[in-house]
């Protein structure tokens, strides 16, 4: 680890221990997440999600930062696919459940899902991660891909931001035998509906954080890819 390393753990356990040791911290994070659980959602996402993307790059090139990288549209393309992200959960969280007690018998799940942890509302929770990552989630990392690819083509700069993204022409430059073959097929069935199981079965005001987490494996994720490529 070189000195860089040291300084940006330091940064991740000054940042995080706060919450952990001081009550009213954590009592006013989870009183913002219930009053504004949109505008959490945008902070979370674009935090976590650009530091993920960070960490990927350090595993990369060596650097967590590169000239072109575009920190702060990565953040405003996070914040809002993060926005994007909490409403999905929210509607798949009620949605599945609703579909399970009516179409496959599974009486109470609806109410287990609410609760604490039962075998009940880990079954919930499987399935409710399963429908949304056979769903949702390859249009989002086709669509995240994409908006990455236009910032790219601005070098990063804030401009792309408000330039029009050549979706057609950025669709076709996507390579899509990595997309699929690894994107697709290895982290959808090994990691994410795993990861979104356990997402699901947390109380309701640390999922869209935990997501968040996870979103710092997707940009390791997101990385290993781009290596793939080369």
């Amino acid at each position: 680890m070189k000195k860089v390393d040291f300084l940006v753990l330091a940064i991740v356990i000054v940042v995080l221990l706060p919450f952990f040791i001081c009550k009213p911290v954590y009592d006013t994070f989870c009183t913002l997440t219930r009053n504004y659980p949109l505008w959490m959602a945008f902070l979370k996402f674009g935090i976590l999600a650009t530091f993920g993307e960070m960490l990927g790059q350090r595993v990369k090139t060596g650097q967590y930062y590169h000239k072109g990288f575009g920190l702060f549209p990565k953040f405003i393309v996070w914040g809002f696919l993060g926005m994007w992200i909490a409403l999905a959960m929210s509607v798949f969280k009620v949605g599945i459940p609703a579909f399970m007690e009516k179409a496959a018998c599974f009486s109470g799940v609806s109410e287990a899902m609410q609760g604490g942890f039962t075998w009940l509302k880990l079954v919930g929770a499987f399935f409710v991660s399963v429908m949304m990552n056979t769903s949702f989630a390859p249009v989002f990392m086709t669509f995240h891909k994409i908006c990455d690819m236009h910032i790219a083509s601005y070098d990063g700069k804030a401009i792309s931001l408000v330039r029009p993204i050549q979706m057609r022409k950025l669709i076709q430059e996507v390579n899509w035998d990595v997309q699929w073959d690894f994107v697709f097929k290895k982290t959808i069935p090994l990691f994410w509906i795993p990861a979104h199981t356990l997402t699901f079965c947390l109380p309701g005001d640390f999922q869209v954080l935990f997501a968040a987490f996870c979103s710092i494996i997707l940009g390791l994720f997101l990385s290993i890819a781009a290596m793939r490529k080369s």
